[in-house]
């Protein structure tokens, strides 16, 4: 069994919730094998991502995008909970780069709409190509600042590998969520995202862990909501 498989086999059985969404398994990693094909091929040119083999880039880059899915999941359904109405839910990948997190997501969650942002042309067109190779229907790609991507229309705005929060960028972020949206930010250590957080005083936030099969590293989402 390849790393791919053996994790996504792990975090099926870590989280009843992903293992609901993930009801393919073989088609799934079907999917994110062609997405790691194109990262291999483009990254040398364009330097979508830090890895030095094949193995790092599954680990750190796509189980470990794919690893919070059922916290993400809930987070969304916690929105519409008391609705009786199924939503198409809308999700946006900030500075989305190499298309991480948001390709895995929207794989694994074809029933929601997402709209990768990114400002560099080269990275964009990485991502438009991506999107026809997998013929993922269910993503959009925005190419531009994010300050200038589409305002007030998403229930969830993600991202990782982004530099350290700062009042004016959450701000930024929370102009892109509905009324109620929220911000889930990919992080690391706890003393780390405590010690950023002291800056935002109000703030309502918390942090979820997660664990990475095969990373021996502490995950955290940060999860941000409106005062």
């Amino acid at each position: 069994m390849d790393f791919l498989t053996e994790g996504l086999d792990h975090l099926c059985k870590g989280d009843p919730q992903f293992k609901s969404l993930i009801t393919n398994t073989e088609d799934t990693c079907s999917l994110l094998n062609r997405y790691i094909n194109e990262i291999e091929l483009f990254n040398p040119a364009y330097g979508l991502v830090g890895a030095a083999d094949n193995e790092e880039l599954i680990i750190k880059h796509i189980l470990d995008s794919l690893a919070p899915l059922g916290i993400i999941f809930r987070l969304l359904t916690s929105l519409r909970q008391n609705s009786g109405v199924t939503f198409q839910y809308q999700i946006a990948d900030a500075g989305s780069g190499a298309g991480l997190p948001g390709i895995p997501l929207a794989i694994a969650m074809p029933q929601c709409e997402f709209t990768l942002i990114e400002r560099m042309g080269r990275r964009a067109g990485f991502l438009c190509n991506t999107k026809g190779v997998l013929s993922l229907s269910n993503i959009t790609v925005e190419e531009s600042e994010i300050e200038k991507a589409p305002q007030g229309r998403f229930d969830l705005v993600t991202f990782r590998a982004f530099k350290p929060l700062e009042p004016k960028l959450l701000k930024t972020l929370f102009n892109l969520c509905k009324p109620d949206g929220i911000i889930a930010a990919y992080k690391g250590r706890r003393e780390k995202i405590e010690s950023e957080m002291k800056a935002f005083a109000g703030t309502q936030w918390e942090m979820i862990p997660y664990s990475v099969p095969f990373l021996e590293e502490e995950r955290h989402v940060l999860v941000i909501r409106r005062r």
